[in-house]
């Protein structure tokens, strides 16, 4: 397949510097511009970063070129249109592929070969998943899957944000217990007693704030938890 690089306006931006000084690469090729692809696409740009968008469908690739560094209508199953359009000189990549699980498999794999350094793809089932794991693949996300325990957290609980991690622990948003208010939390026995730790909180009108152990927590205040996934859980349950 032919593939059409377009070269789109270069946005001057203030470039990071990693920790020595030196110019950090925030350059990234999102491959898919689907509502997943697209979304992350445009948030990387408000971050900042150089974006290279690829799609096969030429239409998709016309309706983001204005809001992308650059895009290009390219099937990178062929590893050497990767290499044409200079992804293997790229330090991150995004496989954004929706439902086209062999293609999804061969691009990552493209990738891989092209020992892209930090390459990110989306999995539409946990099997996908564990394919693309087995692969190499230094990052994979199930965006739908995950929504959707977030959500089934936020509407069986009194939690207002739940994010969990891969090694089974969560951060939550929730509004205070009444054990966790009117004493400092390091007298509420919190950590000791449901192995959570408040890490910050937030009162009505007011941003938040870290907690420390001499914060007092008051009746009505939001916190933010964090712990082991059930130790969060449960403690999120409590009145």
């Amino acid at each position: 397949m032919a593939n059409h690089l377009h070269s789109l306006r270069r946005r001057r931006r203030k470039r990071r510097t990693d920790q020595a000084g030196h110019l950090a690469d925030q350059r990234v090729a999102v491959i898919g511009l689907g509502r997943f692809g697209s979304s992350l696409a445009g948030e990387l740009m408000h971050r900042g970063w150089d974006v290279l968008g690829i799609d096969t469908d030429t239409r998709l690739v016309q309706k983001y070129s204005d809001t992308l560094t650059h895009s290009a209508v390219a099937d990178c199953t062929d590893p050497e249109v990767l290499r044409q359009l200079g992804v293997h000189e790229f330090s991150s990549a995004v496989v954004a592929i929706g439902t086209d699980v062999e293609a999804s498999i061969l691009v990552s794999s493209n990738l891989l070969e092209a020992e892209v350094p930090n390459i990110w793809a989306k999995a539409i089932s946990r099997q996908h998943g564990k394919i693309l794991e087995r692969l190499g693949v230094h990052h994979v996300v199930l965006p739908e899957h995950e929504m959707g325990e977030r959500v089934a957290h936020l509407v069986t609980g009194r939690m207002l944000d739940f994010i969990e991690f891969d090694d089974d622990y969560a951060l939550v948003k929730t509004v205070a217990p009444d054990l966790a208010t009117g004493v400092p939390l390091g007298q509420s026995l919190v950590r000791t007693r449901y192995g959570v730790t408040v890490v910050g909180i937030k009162r009505p009108g007011e941003d938040f704030t870290y907690a420390t152990a001499e914060t007092v927590v008051q009746k009505g205040d939001v916190i933010v938890v964090t712990g082991k996934t059930r130790a969060v859980e449960a403690f999120a349950e409590l009145d």
